[in-house]
């Protein structure tokens, strides 16, 4: 059997755009609160509460949303006006609707990927609003499953590898978080190769596993083929 068999791909900020529609929503946010608080960190107090509140809401918009509306009360002392509470719930919508952008590589990358092997997608955030943009994005028939998960760790990889692939062993998984996307596949045992992007929240952050013979960082997906060809060269 050939080393690899199954690549597990990330959608947002991977496949195409996301966190760049986050921050023009942070700026409208803090536009819009402008005249009723001077907190100088109103951004940061934004961006702790969404962390704060993952194990509430989760990932994506909807948390986002309530996050927004939940800081604007804390900065003015609730006295923020309903009207701009209900800009804010607008502006949280909004982030449902903008016109999806694959990124550079990516269809052409997956043309050439799923001739050799599964394709598996592997997303975290609402279910609604990933299936809305995985049919937006026109990916939809490269892969051969769809998880969409509360969140990525272990035990949570080692999950959807016994269910869609012959082993973590034979799995390769791409995206562009070392927190979400690289770390946990790669103590669940299989292979990891991280595509940075440009903007990347920084609750995604962590330390590169330069030490991981198993560990591989691309700059884009249309490098994806060569790191699996020296994967399996190495074995």
């Amino acid at each position: 059997m050939p080393r690899i068999t199954t690549v597990a791909l990330d959608a947002d900020d991977t496949l195409w755009q996301n966190e760049q529609f986050f921050r023009i929503t942070e700026q409208r946010f803090a536009d819009l609160l402008r005249d009723y608080t001077d907190a100088p960190d109103l951004t940061e107090r934004l961006i702790s509460a969404t962390a704060r509140n993952l194990r509430f809401y989760g990932f994506g918009a909807k948390g986002f949303s309530l996050s927004m509306v939940e800081t604007a009360l804390e900065v003015t002392d609730h006295r923020v006006p309903g009207t701009v509470i209900a800009e804010i719930l607008a502006a949280g919508r909004e982030l449902l609707d903008y016109p999806l952008e694959t990124l550079p590589y990516v269809d052409a990358a997956l043309d050439q990927l799923q001739q050799r092997y599964r394709l598996i997608l592997v997303t975290k955030g609402d279910l609604f609003d990933q299936e809305r943009k995985l049919a937006a994005s026109g990916l939809a028939e490269y892969f051969a499953a769809v998880e969409v998960v509360s969140d990525k760790t272990e035990a949570v990889y080692r999950r959807i590898l016994a269910r869609h692939t012959e082993g973590a062993e034979h799995t390769i998984m791409a995206g562009n978080s070392l927190k979400s996307d690289i770390l946990p596949a790669l103590a669940a045992g299989a292979f990891a190769a991280y595509v940075p992007h440009d903007l990347t929240w920084s609750y995604e952050h962590a330390e590169e596993p330069l030490d991981n013979a198993r560990y591989a960082k691309i700059e884009h997906l249309g490098q994806l083929q060569s790191v699996i060809d020296r994967f399996e060269a190495a074995q």
